[in-house]
């Protein structure tokens, strides 16, 4: 298993990123491809998680907002691939990098239904539910040691 990351849009990293979250948001969950791939594509940062056989098992991005705050977005493992820990490898391989460019803290918005997987990981609900691509959400922050 190995993370890799890339800002350029048109490496196989970005593919393999764009073909997973195609998968999970457009296809499964209904997500307009407009609202899917956005204006933020090339100033976020891809990650996507290979598998021992160098398949893309999961993806999410990291959009900087800040010199010290990241916001991951568009975290995404296939149906599939869903149940063997690639969620959380992912999650702790990105958070990684982020310590290691002095970021000090991540928010996301969770899709409720993924509340609870956050939650394990570290991250902390704030505020009131809202509505993103018509699916309640929750903004969640961790704060990095």
């Amino acid at each position: 298993m190995h993370v890799a990351q890339t800002k350029d849009t048109l490496s196989d990293i970005y593919l393999a990123s764009l073909n997973i979250r195609n998968t999970v948001f457009v296809k499964e969950q209904g997500v307009p491809l407009s609202l899917e791939v956005d204006e933020n594509e090339a100033l976020a940062i891809h990650f996507v998680l290979y598998d021992d056989q160098n398949q893309a098992v999961a993806t999410l991005r990291f959009l900087p907002i800040s010199d010290q705050v990241m916001k991951l977005q568009r975290m995404a493992v296939p149906k599939s691939h869903r149940g063997h820990g690639y969620g959380r490898i992912l999650i702790e391989g990105a958070e990684t990098f982020a310590r290691n460019h002095r970021v000090e803290k991540i928010t996301l918005g969770a899709q409720l239904t993924a509340k609870e997987f956050y939650q394990k990981l570290g991250y902390q609900p704030e505020g009131d539910i809202f509505l993103d691509a018509d699916m309640p959400h929750i903004k969640m922050t961790k704060v990095l040691a």
